[in-house]
């Protein structure tokens, strides 16, 4: 059984990552928790450092977040019927969305967080806001992020760039398998070199990458002569990507491309799910 967490702030764009996440997984056994994080506009310094139930304040909000959850599992079930391989459970939290969702999965054996992404500016080419980075940065799970009108394709080509710097038994490679098992999907790694030859360590990250897909349609892509974001966006334009993956590790760089640029200097053109996978222990240093 899969546990899959679903944040939503019930916009559109939420409700797209939840849609494409119930048919992503439509023949999988799953429980899918539906998170909605919530912090009243106005209230006293007092209600957050002393008891915030003898205030009071926050239980209409409390009360309105539970009650549009509910409406959401009707309105799923009204939409896509009723599953026996589903089930659902919803938690309405007073937090931030970053601390409810690390408090959630404390508490909860989660296997994949699935959200909506809307752009900082608004602007089509530019697929992250805030609060998703923010997350891909905080939450050591694996997570897709869905932009604003994808409509659902299964993700039977999937773009996995790689510096090569990565062991591949440390980050969680187990979700990327499964997906590409239940999909038949191939798998494209894209090495993009930077005219240095392969170090003795890539040459056998590279065998190992090889060996964990040693079961799965395999492409290894040697590209020249481009920085990352131009490989990816001529890749994606020339072949039919349907899934982005990267590895989010201190030492890799999935950091220098998101946490050392503002996201308007990212300048990605992808309109396709982004899955971002941790490693499996988090760096001291």
């Amino acid at each position: 059984m899969k546990h899959i967490l679903l944040p939503t702030d019930f916009s559109e764009n939420s409700w797209n990552a939840i849609t494409y996440a119930i048919k992503l997984f439509k023949n999988e056994i799953c429980t899918f928790y539906l998170l909605n994080t919530y912090t009243p506009v106005i209230y006293h310094v007092e209600y957050v450092l002393g008891y915030p139930a003898q205030f009071g304040l926050g239980d209409a909000v409390r009360d309105t977040s539970q009650k549009n959850l509910a409406d959401l599992v009707s309105k799923i079930t009204s939409k896509f019927g009723s599953n026996p391989n589903h089930r659902f459970e919803t938690s309405a939290r007073f937090n931030t969305l970053v601390s409810g969702i690390k408090e959630f999965i404390i508490k909860h054996p989660i296997d994949l967080i699935v959200m909506g992404t809307k752009g900082a500016t608004g602007a089509k080419e530019v697929l992250f806001g805030s609060n998703t980075v923010h997350v891909f940065n905080d939450i050591k799970c694996p997570i897709v992020a869905i932009p604003s009108d994808f409509e659902f394709e299964h993700p039977h080509e999937i773009l996995f760039p790689t510096d090569l710097e990565v062991n591949y038994n440390t980050i969680e490679i187990q979700i990327v398998k499964e997906l590409a098992e239940h999909n038949h999907s191939r798998i494209n790694a894209m090495y993009v070199r930077t005219g240095n030859e392969l170090t003795d360590l890539q040459k056998q990250n590279k065998l190992e990458l090889e060996s964990v897909f040693e079961n799965t349609a395999y492409l290894f892509h040697d590209v020249k002569t481009m920085n990352l974001v131009e490989a990816i966006n001529t890749f994606q334009i020339k072949h039919k990507i349907n899934l982005l993956v990267m590895v989010n590790n201190k030492h890799s760089f999935f950091e220098n491309l998101f946490f050392k640029n503002t996201i308007n200097q990212i300048g990605f053109h992808l309109n396709v799910p982004f899955l971002v996978i941790p490693t499996k222990q988090v760096s001291t240093d």
